[in-house]
């Protein structure tokens, strides 16, 4: 094997063990559902489908009914008992708005004695949305914000005063019926109030934040939308069971066994990267440089998300841009290797997961006349990438827990 080899098995290993099954069963395992209440199940985001079978599995015939909101693409079939809506992401579209109202209408009408159960992943904060501006000014607030950088909790500090679901305002809507809550994180940290905007816990940010991020990088908003951002969300909220579970954690442990067994010295540096994505790209080529007079196979792994600023007009997304910024560090390296990708499967809008760059990664782009410093300053990773082979396609992974990010220095004899 060789090394674009071993990146792929720690690559697989690692989304296979961030698979939300276990996961959300383990959760449901310790949840109580008062005898004789109906169960409504509302799945939301890009492991939406998977967190709705593994409960579907666990609770059987206790789910009376649901709803499963998630990214084109990513529901594989159907469920019993579920409706399947596919919407857009990462900016919502009419779909995200009418599939949403179809899930606030199957939560009325229940009483006390009821559980709307709530299964919640990344993604959730464009998939599950009913906004208080037009859908044209709130997806023009979105592009904003994600053009020039924002991090998910700037972004969704902003958000969630946009919607009439976000920062707790869908649990006050289930009311009187009880809200258990399961959370697949995307978050480093795993704050329950960032995960897909927090719509059934109570909002840690307040209008002030929200205020100083729509400040800070300048957005354009009506006079309707600044209103919202000076309007608080729920400072109370009734009690329900919060449970996270599943995290970049786990992504980066498995990928750290994966590479031991494969024979290198795994180190996770940290689960909890956040930086510009060229920039990690960057700090990842110097350690590449550093350990070139090892003897030992090395691997060295992050965990996190990234975030790009986005000044050209090309196609990419942020692991593709962390890639294609390693491999003029690594030019000439003997096998080492840099990949990164979104553990969803998707890497911004575009169809590959993520990007892949060796030390004769730059060589075969000058080869093909494709500027490394060019293809980032347009943010055009994608074509880049695709010219040399880079790019890593995995199609929906039915999971999403952040971005992984892998160093591979190959000294096998």
């Amino acid at each position: 094997m060789g090394i674009r080899e071993d990146a792929q098995r720690v690559m697989d290993a690692a989304l296979r063990a961030a698979q939300p099954a276990e996961a959300v069963r383990r959760a449901l395992r310790q949840l109580e559902f008062p005898a004789g209440g109906r169960v409504v199940a509302v799945a939301v985001g890009k492991a939406a489908f998977a967190m709705a079978a593994a409960a579907l599995e666990e609770l059987g015939e206790r789910i009376g009914r649901g709803i499963v909101i998630t990214k084109y693409g990513h529901a594989p079939g159907e469920l019993p008992r579920f409706v399947i809506r596919e919407a857009g992401h990462p900016s919502p579209d009419g779909n995200t708005f009418s599939a949403t109202g179809e899930a606030m209408r199957m939560v009325e009408g229940l009483g006390p004695e009821d559980t709307v159960l709530t299964l919640i992943s990344g993604g959730g904060s464009a998939l599950f949305e009913s906004p208080l501006v037009t859908p044209e000014e709130l997806q023009d607030i979105t592009r904003q914000l994600l053009r020039a950088g924002a991090d998910i909790r700037e972004t969704n500090a902003v958000r969630k005063r946009l919607s009439r679901v976000k920062g707790g305002r869908f649990a006050l809507h289930c009311q009187p019926a009880r809200v258990a809550s399961v959370l697949l994180s995307d978050v480093i940290g795993d704050p329950p109030d960032v995960i897909a905007s927090g719509p059934t816990v109570q909002d840690r940010t307040t209008c002030r934040d929200a205020l100083a991020v729509a400040k800070k990088y300048g957005l354009a908003l009506s006079a309707q939308a600044a209103e919202c951002l000076r309007t608080e969300t729920p400072r109370s909220l009734p009690p329900g069971p919060v449970l996270v579970t599943g995290s970049v954690r786990e992504l980066c442990r498995a990928a750290e066994k994966e590479a031991g067994r494969l024979g290198y010295r795994a180190q996770v540096l940290t689960d909890s990267l956040v930086c510009q994505a060229r920039e990690a790209g960057s700090v990842l080529a110097s350690v590449a440089r550093y350990h070139q007079g090892s003897e030992e196979s090395l691997a060295f792994i992050l965990g996190g998300e990234t975030v790009v600023v986005v000044r050209g007009k090309g196609r990419g997304g942020r692991n593709q841009e962390l890639a294609l910024s390693a491999a003029e560090g690594i030019a000439g390296c003997r096998d080492t290797a840099v990949f990164s990708l979104g553990s969803d499967g998707t890497d911004g809008p575009t169809d590959a997961a993520g990007g892949y760059a060796d030390g004769d990664t730059a060589a075969k782009l000058a080869a093909a006349g494709i500027s490394v410093h060019g293809a980032l300053q347009d943010n055009d990773a994608y074509p880049a990438l695709q010219a040399v082979g880079g790019l890593l396609m995995t199609g929906p992974t039915g999971t999403n827990v952040n971005d992984l990010s892998v160093l591979l220095i190959r000294r096998h004899p």
